[in-house]
């Protein structure tokens, strides 16, 4: 088949944009004839992270629902939504594709509605154990699901879905670094413990407020910790620990550019509960305490996590109870070898490797 022509649409978050970026990368793989053209929402990360990955992008003007949905303001998304369908269906019109691509977020919806407006195949990628608002609207208009959860049959046709698992940053896989360089890289001991605390690219308030309120446990635990504030609020927490004192075992930074040595480093994690996030530690086999954000639709990150945690593949902790139990609970963990082994264990269980290269292969198979 000459020329594969592929659309890619979504995006809001890095948790959205990682997939879209890997599964393009491996449809080049497998097709490199392949043209691939993503459709985000502007103003969104995608637009600066897409063009960096070596991929065009084409911006729509579409924002998310305020909630309450009887908000005035929706009138405005509803306008844009409609506005941004009828620039989606000249996008396709122009471009051409024999398949698209969504992978959740605003753009999304209006893409895939428009693909399947015009007969054009669309295979929805849904990266949580909750399907988004978006891929739920897509339900009777796709022709294949690939998810990363089982049951998913809640929101999806049954014989549509493929478990294909979240393509994570293949940088993460390759990554060649031992625990030692690892350890190196943050100026740390090879001989000591360490914890990785990390709260997505802009920050956890909770897991910062957990520390703050623990300098005085970290100081005295015998082990060394990792900690990414995230940028928003790195000023606040410089200042902070200006007044407190910063324990000598605790490397602070506002972001974390390697994660592939941030993980080699780290005995345990933790973390949010992100879909991208629980991907990567399943395949890297990193035991981890999840503190799920309380602030992302229908809960989501909550049902990520239990998928982990009934399988004793995780810990978790509520985010309210976080600032009183997280840091005692992660210094006892780090310190129960058996504990550490068996988390380990059960997370490598949950991997499921080369799920990029599945989709690819769907997308690939729909086009034809």
């Amino acid at each position: 088949m000459e020329g594969l022509r592929v659309i890619i649409s979504g995006g809001g978050t890095g948790g959205h944009i990682f997939p879209a970026i890997s599964i393009a990368n491996a449809i080049k793989a497998l097709r490199p004839d392949a043209k691939i053209l993503f459709v985000g929402a502007e103003g969104r990360m995608e637009m600066q992270r897409v063009p960096a990955a070596g991929y065009e992008i084409k911006g729509l003007p579409i924002k998310g629902l305020y909630r309450p949905l009887w908000k005035p303001a929706n009138i405005g998304v509803v306008i844009d939504y409609l506005r941004s369908k009828w620039l989606a269906r000249k996008i396709l019109r122009d471009f051409k594709p024999q398949v698209a691509v969504g992978v959740g977020g605003y753009a999304s919806s209006a893409t895939l509605g428009a693909a399947y407006d015009m007969h054009i195949p669309c295979l929805v990628q849904e990266q949580n154990s909750y399907a988004g608002l978006t891929n739920k609207r897509l339900a009777h208009k796709a022709e294949k699901f690939c998810v990363a959860y089982e049951g998913m049959e809640r929101f999806f046709p049954a014989e549509k879905i493929m478990l294909t698992g979240n393509p994570v940053r293949q940088s993460l896989l390759d990554s060649k670094v031992t625990r030692e360089e690892a350890l190196a890289s943050f100026s740390l001991d090879y001989r000591k413990r360490t914890i990785l605390l990390v709260g997505g690219s802009l920050g956890a308030r909770t897991i910062n407020e957990s520390v703050l309120q623990h300098l005085k446990d970290i100081s005295e635990s015998g082990l060394q910790f990792i900690w990414q504030t995230g940028k928003y609020y790195s000023a606040m927490i410089t200042e902070e620990l200006k007044q407190k004192g910063c324990p000598a075992n605790l490397v602070v930074c506002d972001f974390i550019a390697d994660m592939a040595a941030a993980y080699k480093a780290a005995d345990l994690v933790i973390s949010r509960a992100g879909a991208s996030s629980l991907s990567e530690f399943c395949l890297i086999g990193k035991p981890v305490i999840l503190v799920p954000s309380p602030n992302v639709a229908e809960d989501h990150q909550t049902k990520n996590a239990m998928a982990l945690v009934n399988r004793n593949a995780a810990l978790y902790v509520k985010d309210s109870e976080a600032p009183a139990k997280l840091i005692q609970l992660a210094i006892k963990t780090v310190k129960d070898s058996f504990k550490l082994k068996s988390l380990s264990e059960n997370v490598l269980k949950m991997a499921l490797p080369n799920s990029a290269e599945l989709i690819a292969k769907e997308v690939i198979k729909l086009a034809k």
